[in-house]
């Protein structure tokens, strides 16, 4: 029973941070509307019907039903149709028809209110920061939850201390993962290395790290190595010969690396057979902005090759293949991981809270990633729209021409269907496969 409660306990976190995170990114765009004087006349986080509004000012603030959206409701978001045009209010084509209804909408919103106050009739550059406003929110979001996270939590990293030693020694390519006699033994069990011992220097170079330590072992295959360890508070010297074996040569990001053929590369190195124990280090907070650095290069990978990952998942979701765990994932996967990460009560609780820390924190970054796309009705869609306008009229005016007015972003609403229906079918495929062959972290 515990277990279930401390479950459903880590989706509620994920909902609350989520729409948390939601409403501060429609803030980001709620506060550089109304300095710049557009009148914004709702602001909601979620989508269906209202549970809750209060109205202050000309603005209606509320919660709806479905918290996993928001927007605010700036008035002139499109402008009207040009002067001396002919209106329409319907149309038998349904793509006109959705052009003139979004003109529509946009005029009625200016109902009362001063033509100078619209959306469109601001500066290009006042339209650009209220639509990056958001995007610019979940950004600080993701920088503060990751400066608690690496300042405050630490991660778990490799340290000097050995953590575990293999009986014998396998190549990379065996397919057994047991020892059986006649396997030669490992080098470090040898030389009587233990699980706890701190490897204080290796043939009299200090040990800083890890890597360091494994850089000299697979450097020397076949020459004696001293090795000074502290074993509970005692230094000892060992002496141990690392053995030339096979390892997989892998990248920076610790992916093994494939030749021409797709075959996995090999090479020949020492080995001892040790690996290291990890331990929570906290990291300096110039180590912050290099992590939402990589995190926000992840989420640009997985957009750029978004086609091929919801083939995947298609294929995973429908058939054999397993899930990519580096893939895309839908809000229902995100909380399962979250009810996954708070019911282990094999880890520290300080440890589950920062996992659902970084979590959220990465959730903020593929919000910010993901607005930036420039296709409506996505903030970077907006933006794109602002920033077409400038340069036609900069161009206009460069040529002598009069001004050709606010650029009709009306007429993109067909593309704009076309994105929603997009992402309902991929959200849709993502839900489903987060049920039926969930991503797990156990």
């Amino acid at each position: 029973m515990e277990t279930v409660l401390l479950y459903i306990l880590g989706i509620a976190i994920i909902v609350v941070g989520l729409a948390l995170s939601i409403g501060l990114h429609e803030i980001g765009h709620l506060i550089p509307a109304k300095r710049f004087g557009v009148r914004v006349s709702q602001y909601m986080i979620g989508f269906g019907p209202t549970l809750f509004s209060r109205r202050r000012g000309e603005t209606e603030y509320g919660f709806k039903a479905i918290p996993l959206g928001g927007y605010i409701s700036m008035a002139g978001m499109y402008p009207p149709v040009r002067e001396g045009a002919k209106a329409r209010t319907a149309t038998t084509g349904i793509f006109d028809t959705l052009v003139q209804d979004a003109r529509t909408a946009s005029t009625d919103s200016l109902v009362d209110v001063d033509e100078q106050r619209a959306f469109y009739n601001l500066p290009v550059l006042k339209r650009v920061v209220i639509m990056l406003g958001g995007p610019f929110m979940n950004l600080v979001i993701a920088i503060v939850l990751y400066a608690v996270l690496l300042v405050g939590f630490g991660i778990a990293q490799a340290s000097t201390t050995v953590g575990s030693v293999s009986e014998c020694v396998l190549p990379a390519t065996s397919e057994r993962q047991d020892c059986v006699p006649g396997d030669p033994s490992a080098p470090g069990r040898a030389a009587g290395l233990q699980p706890g011992d701190r490897i204080v220097s290796m043939n009299g170079e200090a040990i800083d790290s890890w890597q360091q330590a494994t850089e000299i072992i697979r450097s020397l295959p076949g020459d004696e190595l001293r090795i000074v360890v502290d074993r509970a508070g005692t230094e000892r010297e060992l002496a141990a010969t690392p053995l030339l074996t096979e390892r997989y040569v892998t990248d920076a990001r610790g992916t093994i690396v494939e030749d021409a053929t797709g075959a996995a590369v090999l090479e020949q190195v020492g080995f001892l057979g040790i690996g290291s124990a990890t331990e929570v280090v906290q990291q300096p907070i110039t180590a912050v902005l290099p992590a939402v650095g990589e995190n926000i290069t992840q989420v640009v990978r997985i957009i750029l090759n978004l086609p091929q990952r919801m083939i995947d998942v298609a294929n995973a979701a429908f058939g054999p293949d397993e899930r990519d765990p580096n893939g895309p994932i839908s809000v229902v996967g995100v909380g399962r991981i979250a009810g996954e990460i708070t019911s282990i009560n094999t880890i520290p609780v300080l440890d589950r809270a920062a996992a659902l820390v970084g979590l959220v924190a990465s959730l903020n970054v593929a919000l910010f990633v993901f607005n930036l796309i420039p296709l409506l009705p996505l903030d970077g869609g907006h933006v794109a729209g602002a920033l077409l306008d400038g340069l036609r009229r900069f161009f206009a005016r460069l040529f002598g021409r009069p001004d050709p007015g606010p650029i009709d972003t009306a007429k993109f609403i067909p593309i704009t269907l076309a994105v929603v229906v997009l992402l309902g079918i991929m959200s849709a495929l993502l839900i489903y496969a987060d049920i039926v062959k969930p991503i797990s972290i156990l």
